[in-house]
């Protein structure tokens, strides 16, 4: 499970890379930011094949919203990305 956590990881870390990427225009600066990254995650990445099963987009964008309001108020030291790794596979009932 470890393993499958730290690709996860990678692969929020590498959405995020891209995503900056495609919003340079605007400093990455994104109001539907989650849409685009489920977006991403779901038929560009490996994700689907991690989590062993591909996840409904909305119940997706619905855990990274939930997710960066949970750090945001959390304040955890970790990476953001290893944060939400660790914990979406069970927002999503993986």
């Amino acid at each position: 499970m470890a393993d499958d956590a730290d690709r996860v990881a990678e692969l929020l870390h590498e959405a995020a890379e891209t995503h900056h990427a495609v919003y340079r225009i605007t400093d990455g600066e994104d109001p539907d930011w989650a849409s685009w990254y489920a977006d991403w995650l779901l038929d560009l990445s490996e994700l689907p094949g991690v989590l062993g099963a591909r996840p409904v987009r909305s119940q997706l964008v619905h855990a990274l919203v939930q997710l960066d309001r949970d750090y945001a108020a959390t304040s955890p030291e970790e990476r953001w990305e290893d944060w939400y790794a660790a914990r979406l596979g069970a927002l999503l009932g993986a």
